[in-house]
């Protein structure tokens, strides 16, 4: 039985869904009324986030450093949903887009180094979304990060490489997670065999994630689950 009096817009932040489509790893995880916009054809809510109760940023191909108009108008809307106590989440890009819109571009930079593949990552906070593990393993390809977010948020998560790595606004129901906790081992190693094939980015990064043994501590359920209670 779906939960009753929760709306959710998908922003698909996707580039070609031949190769990544976030709608569909994120709609099954959802037994509620949702509806999805892809965003690189300005495509977003006709009455702005107003309709919804719970926002969903996916993960993109794109970098948050190039900021065509849609980028602008998704800006604007994130701005606009948070500003209206809406729920949000913001996975991998999207992680990085609520970033941008809240504290502006001196918060996103091109990573050091790419992640790509099952990292280990530090649960700082036992925030009740992760849980009480010390140590989280999920699906995780960025080449961009969140940095210098401020007093105004608690950092919750953390890599070797990656500082801000999952969030939380304080006083506001908004979280960003650099992973993608929807995408399961399976689809993981399939999305980077199409990276690795077409030659999309670093390929020895992908070769050697291919290589290594999938980790997945399924965090997914209790993302969701606190992403609805509020």
């Amino acid at each position: 039985m779906k939960k009753k009096n929760i709306r959710v817009a998908i922003i698909d932040n996707s580039i070609d869904r031949n190769i990544y489509d976030p709608v569909q790893h994120w709609s099954r995880f959802l037994d509620v009324e949702w509806d999805s916009f892809q965003a690189k054809n300005s495509d977003f809510p006709q009455n702005g986030a107003k309709d919804f109760t719970h926002i969903i940023l996916t993960g993109s191909e794109a970098s948050i450093m190039d900021r065509p108009d849609w980028v602008l108008k998704e800006v604007e809307f994130v701005k606009q949903a948070v500003a209206q106590k809406i729920s949000v989440l913001g996975s991998c890009y999207g992680h990085q887009m609520i970033a941008l819109a809240l504290k502006g571009p001196k918060c996103v930079r091109r990573s050091f180094s790419p992640e790509i593949g099952w990292i280990p990552i530090h649960n700082l906070k036992k925030d009740v979304m992760f849980g009480t593990q010390d140590c989280l393993y999920s699906f995780t390809i960025h080449f961009d990060e969140v940095t210098g977010l401020g007093d105004d948020f608690v950092i919750l998560a953390e890599t070797d490489l990656c500082p801000v790595h999952a969030f939380r606004k304080k006083q506001a129901s908004v979280w960003g997670i650099q992973s993608h906790p929807e995408i399961n081992p399976e689809e993981g190693k399939r999305l980077l065999k199409k990276l690795y094939q077409q030659g999309i980015g670093p390929v020895s990064f992908y070769k050697e994630a291919l290589h290594s043994a999938p980790r997945d501590s399924g965090i997914i359920e209790s993302v969701i689950d606190t992403f609805f209670k509020y």
